[in-house]
């Protein structure tokens, strides 16, 4: 297992305008073909709406594709993102899963922005311009912060996210959403490989993951960790290649693209060739290309 990120393989961690990203899957497959990746995976919070999309964009370019979803979820008091892999989409505890956790993220948005409109110059209806999807995406606090941009409140989602959307914010309602052990549960009975995202960011909880609790997950079928991202500074690294060892997880890594919607540029970090080949093995879906 090695120390250092991998130079070359495939960014496993990007999301589309299915979700909070600025792109389309046809051009997050157009810019994966110019920076040489070797594949890529969609994977936007919540939803699969838009692996059909990325299965044509990736077929016209030839690129391989892996289908995943990000999705959110809680661990006694910590909020968790879980990577899942090639499952089959129409599982039905998988179905009712997205469908409950995209209507309680609808809510609470819909609270927060009437929360803030007391303050700030913004609307529901401001925020819905900002959904490039309609129907099919999952709507959230970043759509809030494009809209608090549009209004001329901040210059871009991070002052936004830094400030009125963050959530230390006043204005911040947290996200309903399923325990990191239904997450599992669901994932491998559709057949699929679960990873949890940048475990070692800070800057996303006060706290994290014990090790405790991922050896409780591995007990349940976790099958990895994304070791290789900005948020996981060095420090956290080695906590979590460490378990990783331990624990005869998978090590992943990705950039967490969101196009023009955050500062990672695609293919910052990068899973090796013979991981994405484990997944593919693992999963229930054949690699797309």
């Amino acid at each position: 297992m090695p120390d250092s990120p991998p130079s070359t393989g495939w960014d496993i961690h990007c999301h589309t305008v299915f979700s909070d990203g600025t792109e389309t899957p046809a051009t997050l497959a157009a810019q994966c073909m110019a920076r040489g990746l070797s594949g890529v995976a969609i994977s936007d919070h919540d939803t699969t709406a838009g692996w059909t999309e990325a299965e044509a964009a990736a077929r016209r370019v030839q690129l391989p594709l892996l289908r995943g979803t990000e999705i959110t979820a809680t661990d006694d008091d910590v909020s968790v993102h879980m990577l899942g892999y090639q499952y089959d989409p129409n599982n039905p505890h998988i179905v009712r899963l997205f469908a409950s956790t995209r209507e309680a993220r609808l809510r609470r948005t819909q609270r927060m922005v009437a929360l803030m409109s007391r303050d700030l110059p913004i609307s529901w209806e401001s925020v819905l311009a900002q959904v490039k999807e309609g129907d099919n995406t999952t709507i959230g606090r970043p759509h809030i912060a494009d809209a608090l941009v549009s209004a001329g409140v901040y210059r871009n989602r991070s002052e936004a996210f830094a400030d009125a959307v963050n959530s230390a914010s006043k204005y911040y309602i947290p996200t309903p959403s399923p325990t990191t052990h239904e997450v599992v549960k669901a994932i491998k009975e559709a057949g699929g490989v679960i990873i949890i995202a940048h475990p070692g960011d800070r800057s996303r909880n006060p706290g994290l993951l014990s090790d405790a609790q991922i050896e409780y997950l591995v007990d349940e079928g976790l099958d990895g960790l994304e070791v290789w991202h900005r948020g996981n500074l060095p420090d956290q690294r080695v906590r979590l290649l460490d378990i990783c060892r331990r624990c005869h997880l998978l090590v992943t890594g990705g950039s967490d693209w969101h196009g023009k919607g955050k500062p990672n540029l695609l293919g910052e970090n990068l899973t090796d060739e013979a991981t994405v080949a484990e997944i593919v093995r693992r999963g229930v879906l054949p690699l797309y290309r």
